[in-house]
């Protein structure tokens, strides 16, 4: 089943422009969000890319849905963990290279919802997202516009301004880089649920289903080895395979994940850098 035969898009009034806008470019129905809410939409898809108010929502269908799925940085799971996450002791920022004096600057080749991207700028790093699915980026877009033009959180505003998001393939990005591209590259591909896939969350159900599960991520470390100046973190779940079998030079472990780090240079000589600089 192709993605026209499983997501349409729909608006309010208010947004219907820019809605029409991205079904015509990607070639997806459009429908009214009253037609959609009232289950009188033509085609019966199972999700809608849904433009409402000033938030960009995925909506999934039918009986006993989940709620919609939405990448807001002003409300929910992500401001609750930058307010209580635990700063800079979380394992990421660890896995990062975050330490006093060290802000590297990151890409984060796979951003998805642009949730670990945030956490590391909410941490004072300047961040790069890509992202490659349109519909995707246009729910991570529509986040950080959202933020940008908040005036209830100016701090959350400032976290997202040292995020930028490029709509772009990573191994097609990465490739057409002459020099390196950020001091750490993030890598998170997207991994199989096994056994008991149902009880994952809402998001990752709707992501498995949109977009399947592409092997590309060897491709994708090997150039990411090739781009970054100090080192590669792919972020893995605890016991799921290395990427290509390719062994890291340190592994950090939590209770259901874990980061590969993949070091190229020391982040000392990152340190000095940044002190010469006066940044």
């Amino acid at each position: 089943m192709q993605l026209l035969d499983k997501l349409g898009v729909c608006a309010d009034p208010a947004n219907e422009m820019r809605a029409k806008s991205f079904a015509e470019r990607y070639g997806l129905m459009y429908s009214s969000l009253c037609d959609v809410e009232s289950g009188q939409q033509a085609g019966g898809l199972p999700y809608y890319l849904a433009y409402q108010d000033r938030k960009v929502l995925l909506k999934t269908m039918g009986k006993k849905a989940p709620g919609p799925v939405t990448a807001s940085f002003l409300e929910g799971k992500v401001k609750h963990r930058q307010q209580y996450g635990g700063g800079q002791g979380q394992m990421i920022a660890k896995a990062i290279g975050l330490k006093s004096g060290i802000r590297p600057a990151v890409l984060d080749a796979t951003a998805g919802l642009g949730r670990d991207a945030f956490v590391l700028a909410s941490l004072g790093c300047q961040v790069q997202m890509l992202e490659s699915s349109p519909w995707v980026a246009e729910l991570l877009q529509a986040g950080l516009d959202e933020a940008a033009q908040s005036e209830d959180d100016p701090e959350i505003t400032a976290i997202c301004a040292r995020m930028t998001l490029h709509r772009a393939d990573a191994v097609d990005w990465l490739s057409r880089s002459e020099d390196s591209v950020a001091d750490v590259i993030y890598l998170d591909p997207m991994y199989p649920h096994r056994e008991k896939s149902a009880l994952v969350k809402k998001e990752m159900r709707a992501f498995h289903d949109l977009l399947g599960v592409a092997d590309s991520s060897a491709d994708l470390l090997a150039i990411a080895l090739e781009k970054a100046r100090y080192r590669v973190v792919v972020k893995r779940p605890r016991k799921g395979e290395r990427i290509a079998g390719r062994e890291p030079n340190l592994v950090m472990a939590g209770k259901s994940c874990r980061y590969d780090i993949y070091t190229i240079s020391s982040m000392t000589a990152l340190k000095d850098s940044l002190s010469n600089s006066g940044n």
